[in-house]
């Protein structure tokens, strides 16, 4: 903590000193920059008193999962998986502008029942302040069913989360920022594990091609019928329109992906995929696109 400056300090022992407050917890853990922090932080607070909690479900990517646990046996926590029907939902499944209020509901009932069973006093999740600036339903569902937000009523941003992160050397301090892959379908059109394993696939794709900090969004448009391998056995499947996915990256990374080798390869992968249609979205990589059309669907 030699280069941190006192007054991150300070407010790194206050979390400190709420999650002892607390007796015990569980910490809703997807393994992403926030939760890992506040799972590490409630470790050090709480020791055998902290239990970290993954849903594993469809709008989970398959390296999250993977990389939650992998965390979890390194840091020496308890670690649950709830298994979850999240599409059994009809309403979050026919993906209204207000989804994540819904899933979030669904997801933090499941963790709270857990909790009472486990005889653990309080659940907590990893929202930061920054997550006060954007369109997030969710967070209506967690403040309705009393679930703590640790890191936002200690006032961290992003930024600091990431500071300390790499000062007590956890491997998320950079890691790019991932929300749920039912995040990359817009509202109104309806989830499947078929689109969301897409689009898992998608973006592992870019990831093998060394990006780091994108999104692909999947969008269904009117027209003949398409083929999409969700399960990748070789067998065509029917879908109710032509499939496009639109890849949004940080401006300096469009040079690369135009390169001809790159982008060959990334078309042909993606098409593999089940994809018709692959597009460049010109203005580039930004957290919560698919809110911009809000306002017109209203």
């Amino acid at each position: 903590m030699e280069n941190i400056s006192e007054a991150l300090k300070q407010k790194y022992d206050g979390l400190l000193q709420y999650l002892k407050e607390q007796k015990s917890i569980a910490i809703a853990f997807s393994g992403g920059v926030d939760s890992t922090f506040l799972l590490y932080a409630a470790h050090e607070a709480l020791e055998e008193n902290c239990v970290a909690v993954t849903e594993d479900s469809a709008f989970f990517p398959g390296r999250e999962y993977d990389e939650a646990v992998e965390f979890c046996k390194g840091l020496g926590v308890r670690h649950i998986i709830l298994s979850a029907d999240i599409l059994g939902n009809e309403i979050v499944a026919a993906n209204p502008a207000d989804r994540c209020y819904h899933c979030k509901k669904n997801l933090f009932t499941q963790i709270k029942e857990l909790a009472v069973k486990e005889g653990i006093a309080a659940v907590a999740e990893g929202s930061n302040l920054d997550d006060n600036g954007d369109y997030r339903p969710g967070l209506k569902a967690i403040a309705e069913l009393g679930v703590l937000s640790p890191l936002r009523s200690a006032g961290f941003s992003k930024s600091e989360i990431r500071e300390l992160s790499k000062t007590f050397l956890l491997p998320t301090w950079d890691k790019p920022s991932f929300a749920c892959l039912a995040s990359r379908i817009p509202y109104g059109e309806r989830l499947t594990e078929e689109k969301l394993s897409m689009v898992d696939r998608a973006e592992q794709i870019l990831i093998c091609e060394g990006f780091k900090q994108f999104r692909v969004r999947l969008h269904e448009g009117a027209g003949s019928e398409s083929n999409a391998d969700a399960k990748n056995t070789g067998e065509s499947k029917k879908t109710s329109g032509v499939l496009i996915a639109r890849i949004e990256l940080l401006p300096g990374d469009f040079g690369k992906i135009i390169d001809e080798e790159t982008r060959t390869r990334v078309y042909e992968e993606f098409k593999k995929t089940g994809f018709d249609y692959v597009a460049l979205d010109l203005k580039g990589y930004r957290t919560g696109s698919l809110n911009e059309t809000l306002g017109r669907q209203q």
